[in-house]
């Protein structure tokens, strides 16, 4: 019997299911909000079906076919085939040209004449990156870095590549915003690439066992205050076939991210780190000797700073870089004129750090808010687009900010959560946004605010179902100044004369949030599954999570957990006071970091939580990776009193409640040697949790065994809390 049985049967309309509500369900498509996909052409936005692709017109919506996937494949011909065109590209604005990849060929397509242009082989790639100045592509054959030109000649770039040498790949755990290890100059001459040397770090020892005999797959794995790997960038010449490393130094416990080119591929831009992250550089690199030319700005601050944005320059102006920095304390846009040096000075920051700039720099946007994302340019009047939390702390909105006044418009609607995506020259925004009760909305402005089309107003693909009650609200954190914000999601039926099981859901770390204002309020489908068996589930965002500036999410520094837990249980309080919560029957669930707060909360609040379950939960941060954990906690060596606090180890012997631990046997993010050791630290305290663990899956399940452990999850719930 299912979980699900046990919900009460509804008049008139549907209950869910997980296969329904769970990623890796087979109905959980059908259950989206309405879609299309779109991407730019130079100006002009094009839609990308399963079987063909088109024009939108800007004013109507109105689509227009240019190629098929029948047409597409015709001029293929025989060898080849391109399963969708929902992936093609359309690189140059003034071509009519479209990008095309299938599993061993890359071609440019004209669907003018519905024929081939041009055409490359792609066998064996992994890690692509295709150029469409050059029409080279780097990628990686048995770990070496290679480069096959427009011609489809092959150039092999390095010779000792291995599991240890690293070429061509992210580097530093794809921390520092790190997602790719190759970047092209704007010519597509020269490739800058990362070379991650990580024969020194020490190994974690992962099993692989879906085999008779199960073997080792080792992954380095640097741990917080072990030996870390060395990274060193290096620059390929596609014209002359050499290779020159940036000289930066002794890479030791450096971090190098951020890469950025020049306008015209001359220099290098990196922003380098300190292991401690407390203090960076912006530094410029003689692309054809890989000399250092000069440090361009320097930030540092107490706690740490977190580069995760290259430069970026401005397409009117290449003396002009837009740079982001939390230097005020909310991550904002500032303004580097290479044209005119200054006479460096440190000076302190508004954050508590100090910061020395070496060109003019001008603030662009300021306020207690935060800059989500720099979305595109407007060549034409000289703005710039961005999203961010200005109207509100719950809000993604999108503004055109005036590059020479500063001064900020909004595009669209200030409320709910938009994702804007701005056409090459920035005359027109594709903004996709949601609000609680929006599913999903697709709206077309032009940046001179003459022109607005809506191109997609989805329906309620729930309409037919019972759902659940979405609520959203506010409390105060355990400092009694700052603003927390909640969720609730209560059965679609609820009765406040009642008094429900609840479910507090968790994650509480850095670079997440759970509570926005978009469809639902931003839930997650298993809450509606919960809440659907009679559950109420509560969600807060504590602080040291993110999008409300450095002290909010600096709380927490050199002792996680702790300040999260003193909010968590702020609104605990809160859910104490009403009259339908059943203080006797409180649970409390969370995945990875969440799963740490879990058993964290079930310790410290032993009378508090029934029941708990934690999902790939860190237990001990000295086994967590270098990059975060000493980000947050600098590393055990300086900071053993607050790697002791946060430890979960020698608090095992508190365990009241039912607790289950949940993790992949082959995480490579949480190690299983955090749970494996906390289960043998309970068995020589008494303490009794249970324990599942997925082989072969990391530290997410996926496809359909993600519906299997939301069954798990919940089944738990049912047997001991309810």
């Amino acid at each position: 019997m299912t979980a699900l049985a046990t919900a009460a049967q509804s008049d008139g309309k549907k209950l869910f299911t997980l296969e329904d509500l769970n990623f890796g369900g087979i109905n959980y498509r059908a259950l989206q909000p309405e879609n299309r996909w779109h991407t730019w052409w130079g100006e002009k936005l094009m839609y990308q079906d399963l079987e063909d692709f088109g024009t939108v017109n800007h004013t109507t919506g109105e689509r227009t076919a240019l190629a098929t996937l029948e047409q597409i494949n015709k001029a293929l011909g025989d060898d080849t085939k391109l399963r969708h065109s929902a992936n093609v590209e359309f690189p140059y604005a003034d071509q009519t040209l479209a990008l095309i990849k299938t599993r061993d060929l890359r071609a440019l397509y004209d669907w003018t004449t519905h024929s081939i242009a041009w055409q490359q082989k792609a066998v064996g790639e992994t890690h692509a990156d295709w150029s469409s100045a050059s029409r080279a592509v780097a990628f990686v054959e048995d770990n070496q870095l290679c480069v096959r030109d427009s011609e489809g000649k092959r150039h092999r770039i390095s010779r000792d590549g291995s599991r240890q040498i690293v070429y061509g790949q992210s580097v530093h755990r794809n921390e520092f915003g790190i997602m790719k290890g190759t970047f092209w100059s704007p010519d597509g001459q020269r490739l800058a690439f990362y070379r991650m040397d990580q024969s020194m770090v020490a190994d974690y020892p992962q099993v692989f066992t879906h085999t008779r005999s199960a073997s080792m797959e080792p992954d380095a794995y640097p741990m917080a205050g072990m030996t870390s790997h060395m990274v060193t960038v290096g620059i390929y010449d596609l014209r002359t076939h050499q290779t020159t490393y940036v000289n930066a130094g002794d890479p030791t416990d450096r971090y190098f991210t951020n890469l950025q080119w020049s306008a015209d591929g001359n220099t290098l831009y990196i922003i380098e780190l300190n292991r401690d992250q407390n203090d960076l550089s912006l530094v410029a690199y003689d692309a054809a000797t890989g000399l250092q030319r000069e440090v361009v700005y320097r930030e540092t601050h107490p706690k740490y700073v977190e580069p995760l944005h290259p430069i970026e320059f401005l397409k009117w102006d290449a003396t002009k870089a837009i740079m982001q920095s939390q230097r005020d304390g909310y991550n904002h846009l500032y303004i580097i004129d290479f044209s005119k040096p200054t006479a460096p000075a440190e000076k302190p920051s508004a954050s508590g750090g100090t910061y020395t700039e070496h060109y003019a720099t001008t603030q662009l946007t300021s306020g207690e808010f935060v800059v989500k994302s720099f979305d595109g340019q407007v060549v034409k009047s000289r703005q710039l687009i961005i999203t961010s939390n200005e109207s509100h702390p719950l809000r993604s909105s999108i503004y055109a900010v005036d590059v020479k006044k500063g001064t900020r418009s909004l595009i669209g609607e200030a409320e709910g959560s938009h994702r804007a995506t701005v056409s090459a020259n920035g005359t027109m925004v594709e903004d996709r946004w949601s609000a609680p009760t929006i599913a999903r909305r697709i709206e077309l402005h032009s940046t001179d605010g003459k022109q607005h089309t809506t191109l997609l107003d989805a329906a309620d693909p729930w309409a037919d179902y019972e759902q659940p009650i979405f609520e959203s609200g506010k409390i105060l954190a355990a400092d009694d100044k700052t603003d927390l914000y909640y969720r609730f999601v209560k059965p679609h039926n609820f009765d406040p004369a009642k008094k429900y099981p609840t479910v507090v859901y968790v994650y509480g770390g850095p670079h997440a949030h759970n509570v926005e204002e978009a469809w639902h309020w931003y839930s997650r489908s298993w809450e509606t599954y919960m809440a659907q068996l009679g559950y109420i589930v509560f969600i807060l965002d504590n602080r040291g999570s993110e999008h409300r500036g450095m002290e909010f999410e600096q709380a927490t520094f050199r002792q996680l957990g702790q300040v999260e837990m003193q909010d968590q249980m702020r609104g605990v309080e809160f859910l104490k006071s009403l009259p339908y919560v059943d203080a006797d029957r409180l649970g409390v669930h969370g995945w990875s970091y969440g799963g740490y707060m879990t058993i964290s909360l079930m310790l410290t609040y032993p009378d508090v939580f029934k029941v708990g379950v934690a999902g790939g939960p860190v237990i001990d941060w000295q086994w967590y990776e270098v990059m975060y954990g000493e980000r947050y906690m600098d590393t055990p060596q300086s900071n053993p009193e607050g790697y002791a606090k946060c430890s979960l180890l020698d608090k095992t012997d508190r365990l009241k409640g039912r607790l289950q631990i949940i993790i992949g046997m082959n995480d490579n993010v949480v190690v299983p040697q955090h749970a494996l050791e906390f289960l043998n630290r309970c068995s020589e305290t008494g303490a009794q949790p249970d324990f599942f663990v997925y082989p072969g899956e990391e530290h997410n399940m996926m496809g359909h065994k993600s519906v299997h452990l939301h069954e798990r999850i919940t089944r738990y719930f049912e047997d001991y809390l309810k």
